[in-house]
């Protein structure tokens, strides 16, 4: 497929986070969630204050780091509905094309949303095996069932990745209403996910410490269903009571009404929340240990991301606006951090704006390997970021699209462009914007087009632009509704 080496691949370590928040971590603030080992990485490595998931919702993200491309350009532009959902693949093998059905109450018809994501897309993974290394995928896929699965796509070994997005349940079997994860039979009853999901991963370490490897570690955590240990849950209920001193909850205006019995009342006070971060920390500090003892570290790039933000189910993103799903900060800006002992500088600090369309030109670059020049990728190579070198002056905006509802929920379809501070929000059904200044205003209260109408069409005209350059499916209006539709023509 095109890629060169240049010098001795070093490793990969991807660990993914379901649903985590921008400041669910001790190093961006938290209070009340216990992250030490995260907190490692931090000061070891670089982490960014400005790291965008490529969508709000989990698939689109995933398949973004994967290929380097933006989801409206792949097709994946929603969470991929599974065998949970009642979806069945079709005898011809072709994902589902067109439009939903919706009643004439529905202003817009949305695209239907893929089932998978193609063979025909060039992985990070393919191109790492290419190249000689051992590849495994470690917990959540959410990228499509079999013949679609890791396996299919660039991974030698698939421990637990399964169409599903949500677990059927933390503890092992597994096993629920008769859905149970595939590639990960269970061992010991009532082991939990995330701690088994850490085992296999040092197990592998282990294993494959003298050959190059890329692994992707993508807990299910901290996606609900909200389940932990219960010593762990203790524990935050017992902080909880001798440290009542916790910020008060601020979205509640905000918040869908099928929320308001499920959130905690206050900000960062859920027990089983916390013991569920608690655990993924601990899996950090299980596979630190095992590079440590192995003295590979210096010879291995770890990565800790969150494929979008916090879920207000479950946790507050405040001061971000809002949370999973949604368009403001809270449902895209997420934690991340690279750490490479000997080669990024312990304890930086980036406030370069980064999203995860760039992991693929950059861990290629990192371990030595080109991008091959048949592929259109949209991501930025991020090195010269990581040497300290440079704050990616080329960069002139990024892009986000979402031509679907969020059903139960205020979300209906929108399109963002974040350009230097500024940041517009579009929304297809009532035809208005948002403009907000992230700089002045980062959690995003004050509604700014009304004052900018300069700066409202400058981006505006640049997202069509790009709406077009990706070949972005758009929602459409539903003959059967008269509501006013927003025309990108």
């Amino acid at each position: 497929m095109g890629c060169t080496s240049k010098n001795n691949h070093p490793n990969i370590i991807f660990i993914l986070v379901d649903d985590l928040g921008w400041n669910d971590v001790g190093y961006m603030g938290s209070k009340f969630y216990d992250t030490p080992n995260i907190d490692r990485l931090a000061a070891e490595g670089i982490y960014f204050t400005q790291a965008y998931a490529a969508a709000a919702i989990c698939s689109p993200t995933r398949a973004s780091i994967l290929t380097g491309r933006y989801p409206a350009r792949i097709g994946i532009t929603d969470w991929i509905r599974g065998r949970y959902s009642g979806v069945t693949i079709p005898e011809d093998k072709k994902n589902p094309a067109g439009y939903e059905e919706h009643a004439d109450s529905i202003p817009l018809i949305t695209p239907v949303n893929p089932w998978w994501m193609e063979h025909s897309e060039i992985t990070l993974a393919e191109l790492m095996k290419e190249a000689g290394y051992t590849t495994v995928h470690i917990g959540k896929w959410h990228l499509g069932p079999k013949p679609w699965s890791p396996l299919d796509q660039g991974y030698g070994h698939n421990i637990g990745g399964e169409d599903y997005g949500q677990p059927p349940t933390y503890f092992d079997p597994y096993e629920r209403n008769g859905f149970k994860i595939e590639s990960l039979p269970g061992r010991k009853e009532g082991e939990y996910l995330t701690d088994r999901e850490s085992d296999e991963a040092v197990r592998f370490i282990n294993e494959n410490a003298d050959n190059p490897f890329f692994m992707s570690l993508s807990h299910y955590a901290v996606h609900t269903p909200l389940m932990a240990k219960p010593e762990y849950i203790r524990k935050f209920e017992s902080r909880l009571e001798s440290d009542p001193a916790i910020p008060p909850w601020t979205d509640d205006d905000e918040v869908p009404a099928r929320f308001l019995s499920r959130i905690p009342l206050e900000h960062q006070k859920n027990p089983t929340y916390a013991a569920m971060i608690k655990s993924v920390d601990d899996g950090v500090g299980h596979i630190l240990h095992a590079l440590d003892s192995l003295g590979i570290a210096e010879q291995t790039i770890l990565v800790f991301f969150s494929d979008n933000g916090g879920h207000i189910v479950s946790t507050s993103n405040a001061p971000l606006r809002l949370g999973k799903g949604h368009p403001y900060e809270g449902g895209i800006r997420v934690p991340l951090i690279f750490r490479w002992p000997g080669n990024i500088q312990p304890g930086t600090q980036s406030e370069t704006m980064v999203i995860s369309n760039d992991f693929f030109p950059t861990l290629l670059n990192l371990v030595g390997l080109t991008v091959p020049d048949s592929l259109q990728i949209d991501g930025t190579d991020l090195s010269p970021v990581l040497r300290g070198e440079s704050n990616l002056p080329e960069r002139n905006a990024l892009y986000w699209h979402f031509p679907h509802y969020w059903w139960g929920t205020k979300v209906s379809p929108y399109s963002i462009i974040r350009q230097d501070d500024w940041k517009l929000i579009r929304w297809y059904e009532s035809g208005t914007v948002e403009l907000y200044n992230l700089k002045d205003d980062l959690s995003e209260s004050y509604n700014l087009a009304t004052d900018h109408p300069d700066i409202v069409r400058q981006l505006s005209e640049s997202l069509d632009n790009w709406l077009k350059n990706v070949n972005a499916r758009m929602p459409v209006p539903n003959p059967g509704n008269t509501i006013e539709y927003y025309n990108t023509e």
